[in-house]
């Protein structure tokens, strides 16, 4: 596919990008949490089936793959024992792809776990012994999961009886945690991967942008306020193919890709969690509908009039008049529905780009609007990935996908400011955290490893 993208048009992506999700968070004074942190007050009360993040990017060191990552269970202190974190065995973790735009998932994999839990009334230990493998005797907490992959063909299990890496308890407990993480790596038919773990939270920013704005006057920025904090990470690398419609991604190289958690009850199975594009439930979705919007499916995305008008017609550019007299764009925001509901193409809207919608898929239907991180993977992995993504020049960042090092918080600042039109970056508009606390890793599954010092002791 040929991606003919001006600097104006990139810096146009990097606005509606922003203003769709993120940017509405940079900019709300009321209370709030990272990404898709306690997005909802249902799913406040219900961390393990708290899905906090997704993310989907070609394979920097294997570009012929994509791989697909979700995060579950936000603010995992490192310390928080004796029952450290787990999977909910009562729940079903999906990711799921919709590669021909009418907003129903194509492709789902589906990750089930069960408990084996050796302690019982003998101890409260998580161990009793160093750790030094997956199936180590002195692990007395292991967690084991089925991963399976559902499309119109059927349902096909892929991992029967994997075992979930366990949480960093300690050097003296787990001396060598990289192997652990090492063991739980498990490959797939057709020369895929998958993990299943705890792992550093990969969301970084200041959030004391909820303090007006990060003080008013951006006195208060500077500190990853997830800094020391872990999660639970679910993740697949497969083959493009494996993905796209058809099976053909070359003619249909754009798919559109969100989480969800299916928690059991007496009346069988709900969703109560959902993600696709960061702080959209947060920050877009109002107070009223933040439960309804968790248990929607992205098919019914587009029949929510309130939304789609707190996207047409944002009420953070005019926070941003308000508090730092930067004028707002003019409304209705008709490139944001582009970026929010259709993705990015030249016939879906004002955005005269070729980027990351279905209808670039030479076999796909008609569109149905609806959210969802949609990734083109044709784009190659960019050589020096710039964090600011398409933002800044890089069309493999986000809003393409989003890779783990992608710096919404300042694209969404800067777009905001209005640097679509101007083609500038306001100076010093940025919380000054411009990459995650720990390095990422350079091969699957990316995330860094889990930290096993206090939060209160993170310096």
């Amino acid at each position: 596919m040929e991606l003919r993208i001006n600097r104006r048009a990139l810096v146009g992506l990097g606005v509606a990008a922003a203003l769709t999700a993120s940017s509405f968070a940079l900019l709300r004074t009321d209370t709030g949490s990272a990404s898709s942190h306690r997005e909802a007050p249902a799913i406040a009360g219900d961390p393990r089936n708290d899905n906090t993040d997704t993310y989907a990017f070609v394979s920097p060191d294997k570009p012929g793959t994509v791989t697909l990552l979700a995060n579950w269970i936000p603010f995992e202190e490192p310390q928080g024992g004796p029952n450290f974190y787990s999977f909910d065995t009562k729940s079903r973790y999906n990711i799921k792809i919709d590669n021909d735009g009418d907003a129903d998932p194509d492709i789902t994999y589906q990750w089930t776990f069960r408990d084996e839990d050796r302690a019982g009334t003998n101890t409260f230990l998580y161990n009793n012994g160093p750790v030094t493998s997956l199936n180590d005797a002195n692990l007395l907490y292991r967690q084991h999961y089925t991963l399976k992959v559902i499309t119109a063909k059927g349902t096909k299990t892929l991992i029967q009886d994997g075992i979930v890496a366990p949480s960093n308890v300690g050097a003296a407990s787990m001396p060598d945690y990289g192997t652990l993480r090492a063991q739980a790596i498990k490959g797939l038919p057709g020369g895929g991967k998958t993990f299943a773990g705890q792992a550093d939270d990969p969301f970084f920013l200041d959030l004391r942008v909820f303090d007006l704005l990060y003080g008013g006057n951006l006195s208060e920025v500077g500190q990853d306020t997830l800094k020391g904090y872990s999660v639970h990470t679910l993740a697949v690398q497969v083959p493009a193919e494996e993905l796209a419609l058809k099976g053909d991604a070359k003619r249909n190289p754009v798919i559109g890709v969100w989480s969800t958690t299916d928690k059991w009850s007496p009346k069988g199975y709900a969703q109560v969690s959902r993600l696709g594009q960061a702080l959209v439930n947060e920050v877009v979705v109002p107070r009223g509908l933040k439960d309804t919007f968790n248990s929607l499916p992205p098919i019914k995305d587009a029949d929510i009039p309130a939304v789609v008008k707190r996207v047409t017609d944002p009420e953070v550019a005019r926070l941003l008049e308000s508090i730092y007299g930067i004028k707002a764009p003019a409304t209705p925001r008709n490139d944001l529905v582009e970026i929010f509901l259709t993705g990015i193409a030249k016939g879906n809207g004002p955005i005269k780009a070729d980027l990351n919608s279905q209808t670039l898929n030479k076999d796909a239907g008609k569109l149905r609007p609806s959210e969802m991180l949609r990734l083109n993977m044709s784009v190659p992995p960019a050589k020096d990935p710039n964090r600011l993504g398409v933002l800044g020049g890089d069309l493999q960042g986000y809003p393409n996908g989003r890779r783990l090092a992608d710096d919404v918080v300042d694209i969404s600042l800067q777009a905001v400011a209005g640097a679509a039109q101007t083609g500038k970056l306001v100076p010093g508009l940025t919380d000054k955290v411009d990459s995650n606390d720990r390095p990422f890793l350079q091969s699957f599954p990316y995330v860094a490893l889990p930290g096993n010092v206090a939060v209160n002791q993170q310096k």
